[in-house]
């Protein structure tokens, strides 16, 4: 339990679960009748060197992306060669990702990668892979 006087970490709650994809309409389609989700529109966005087709959905309190590369190299197209389609990272909400990005760099948590999406959604993918198993990323809406 966390009392009024500290803060909660970061890392508290996830808050997003990213997968790799080859086509997100197809696995769309199967949340859709499988789990009676609703998506949001599929978004096309250049992220560095890639354009990728995304799509987020909630799952209960979780929001679930599906990513699918279109074509270029990103952090996605190097997991989908390396390990095929699957569970790629936690995404965790952040108020302020440049004071979260500071803070990890005194920890010596790397940033893979990182970007902004529709001008309004700033994101770090962390170089977490090796030590947790699971790339995380933190996301910062508006």
């Amino acid at each position: 339990m966390v009392n009024g006087s500290e803060e909660r970490s970061v890392f508290s709650k996830v808050d997003q679960i990213g997968i790799v994809v080859k086509d997100v309409e197809k696995y769309m389609k199967f949340y859709e009748k499988t789990f009676g989700v609703e998506p949001f529109p599929t978004v096309e966005s250049a992220i560095n060197s890639a354009k990728l087709k995304i799509v987020l959905f909630e799952l209960g309190e979780v929001e679930i992306e599906l990513i699918q590369v279109v074509e270029g190299e990103s952090i996605h197209s190097r997991f989908l060669e390396e390990r095929g389609e699957g569970l790629h990272h936690l995404g965790f909400f952040v108020k302020d990702i440049e004071k979260e990005l500071a803070r990890l760099e005194k920890e010596e948590i790397k940033v893979l990668e990182r970007g902004e999406v529709l001008g309004a959604v700033k994101f770090a993918y962390l170089d977490t892979e090796k030590t947790l198993g699971v790339v995380l990323e933190l996301i910062q809406y508006g």
